[in-house]
């Protein structure tokens, strides 16, 4: 594993949609610079294990999966559902010993895709009330691969200040440029900011400019949330978050969910993939790559005070992930 970062490793990220894992097709991942290899046996049971056969460092990405077992491209090992190797094809009459083992790590499935922790997670997957509120359409945005780390990605997400700038006629309107004050509340769990109240042009891909009122939230380092709404209670939520797959190498993932369900789930994604698209040159710009943790190395704003609080958390937890 080359990204030692113990928070990091305890949590859960997105590794894969649920529908690209089937059984009898290993695929290959990679998490915190350690190659997996993802895998659905016939109970439907996924499994994430290091991608590496232990005789020879084979991947056993390029092996073959059958209903419960997974074997070796190269020798022929196979390896049961828990990672233990249960024959060697060339000495059939040979128990394998306790040692022949695949390194194993806790996968899950949620909102449509495989979540995998590579350490002993303290907390669940992050929580996206509106995935199954009856009144949102939701739909999977993504992966999409982005040259930039995943605190960057995170802080991009908070900003609202830039809408007017990158986002001109969806989020953002030269005219409507100053922001309003507002509080943010942390605790060693999470931080919220309220009401951040910003004029939109086309605020939730329908065309319909109005005022949107804004709660963000980050849940965990690698892992944001939002909801909008305007006067008439129509809005979005979205549960934003970054598999960190090397320091300089993301996956960008947006789960998000709308009142508005006329719309296709084409038409959301494409609408979210505009936004992202919009953002992902001006973070793949931003220097230093890392982000700055002394909040004496850039200057602040009032209207950075999301971003600030962002920051101190990380500080505070120990991530040193993409920070500086």
């Amino acid at each position: 594993m080359l990204i030692q970062d113990t928070i990091l490793i305890n949590d859960w990220h997105p590794i894969a949609r649920s529908a690209d894992i089937v059984e009898g097709k290993p695929v290959a991942a990679r998490l915190l610079g350690e190659d997996l290899v993802l895998w659905r046996s016939a109970d439907g049971e996924i499994h994430a294990w290091r991608d590496l056969c232990i005789h020879r460092g084979a991947k056993l990405s390029l092996g073959k999966a059958t209903k419960t077992t997974l074997a070796c491209p190269y020798h022929g090992w196979v390896y049961n559902g828990e990672g233990r190797c249960i024959r060697f094809p060339a000495h059939p009459e040979q128990c394998p010993p306790a040692k022949a083992q695949a390194t194993v790590y806790q996968a899950r499935e949620r909102y449509n895709t495989i979540w995998v922790s590579l350490g002993e997670p303290e907390c669940d997957i992050p929580v996206f009330p509106e995935w199954d509120n009856q009144r949102f359409k939701a739909v999977v945005c993504g992966p999409y691969k982005v040259r930039a780390g995943g605190p960057r990605l995170i802080e991009n997400f908070l900003d609202v200040a830039h809408f007017p700038f990158v986002h001109q006629g969806s989020l953002g309107d030269l005219e409507h440029t100053a922001l309003s004050d507002y509080q943010v509340d942390v605790t060693p769990d999470e931080i919220v900011a309220n009401d951040i109240c910003v004029w939109q042009p086309n605020p939730i891909g329908v065309g319909q400019g109005a005022y949107m009122h804004y709660i963000y939230k980050v849940l965990r380092p690698l892992t944001a949330y939002l909801a909008k709404q305007d006067e008439d209670n129509s809005g979005l939520a979205l549960l934003f978050t970054i598999t960190p797959v090397d320091i300089d190498h993301s996956l960008v993932w947006t789960y998000e969910a709308t009142t508005t369900k006329d719309e296709s789930d084409e038409e959301i994604i494409k609408f979210q993939e505009g936004i992202l698209f919009e953002d992902i040159p001006v973070v793949e710009s931003q220097r230093p790559e890392l982000l700055p943790l002394d909040l004496q190395a850039e200057l602040h704003l009032r209207s950075d005070r999301l971003s600030i609080a962002y920051r101190r958390w990380l500080r505070e937890k120990g991530v040193t992930f993409g920070t500086a």
